[in-house]
């Protein structure tokens, strides 16, 4: 009961119900502590995306440019290059495309 607490109506306080629905919000939990990881991981390519068509590439070619270039940056730094610096970004695009 104590895991319900804060739920609205019968689910704080009649036993099956309140056991029905604290396993579920664990179910949840569990599964969407897996989905947030790959929820990020797209948005992050969204914004890589949109950084890379800015400067007339597209992402995969963007992405591919950065291997051969032996830059080595995962996605979330590029993606926070692209949206909040990007001065830092268009340098890296530049020497990917070289």
């Amino acid at each position: 009961m104590r895991l319900a607490k804060g739920y609205f109506g019968r689910r704080k306080n009649v036993w099956t119900v309140a056991k029905n629905a604290v396993e579920k919000g664990l179910v949840y939990a569990y599964r969407d502590r897996k989905a947030k990881k790959r929820d990020f991981r797209a948005l992050w390519i969204q914004r890589i995306n949109a950084g890379a068509r800015i400067h007339g590439l597209s992402y995969s070619q963007f992405m591919g440019g950065l291997k051969k270039a032996g830059i080595d940056l995962n996605r979330k730094v590029l993606a926070d290059l692209a949206l909040n610096h990007p001065e830092a970004f268009k340098g890296i695009v530049e020497k990917v495309k070289a």
